[in-house]
């Protein structure tokens, strides 16, 4: 295999995984909050507590974290290949994805479930804090769905101009 057919192939798995991703977080903002939003607060928490464990798994974290790696590589080849015609696609999805879906997860998304891991479902406290919690974990969840998609956008421009 040729360093070129390599990388044509990586690009792809970056679609493929940004795509993925960008599913995932979809599903979240346009269903699974607002359903959780509609149950009694206790239920609520309890549910996303529940989901908090279970996405902690390969199915997740393999594109999640797989899709960021192959950035990393196709940031290093982009930088290596700068005047090749996918290098702006490569460093744009690279960008969106990083900074988009992985660093907002890290800095926004999972300091709130950590905050919602500790709740008692049936506290008064908790039922504040999951209103806030339920509006600001998703508006950055859509931010990680939008960058995710627009990442897979990028990633298959570039295997299509490759």
């Amino acid at each position: 295999m040729t360093i070129r057919s390599a990388l044509d192939t990586l690009t792809l798995v970056s679609a493929i995984g940004a795509g993925l991703v960008a599913g995932v977080f979809m599903v979240f903002s346009t269903t699974i909050m607002k359903a959780l939003g509609s149950l009694p607060p206790a239920q609520g928490i309890a549910a996303m507590q529940a989901i908090n464990v279970v996405i902690v798994g390969p199915w997740f974290l393999t594109p999640f974290f797989g899709t960021a790696a192959s950035c990393l590589v196709l940031v290093v080849a982009g930088l290596a290949r700068w005047h090749a015609p996918v290098t702006p696609y490569w460093l744009a999805g690279s960008a969106l994805y990083l900074a988009g879906a992985l660093l907002v997860t890290v800095c926004a998304n999972v300091p709130r479930n950590t905050v919602m891991a500790a709740l008692d479902p049936n506290s008064a406290e908790s039922v504040r804090l999951w209103t806030d919690y339920l509006e600001g974990w998703t508006a950055w969840n859509h931010v990680r769905a939008a960058a995710a998609l627009a990442a897979a956008i990028c990633f298959t421009i570039a295997y299509r101009r490759a």
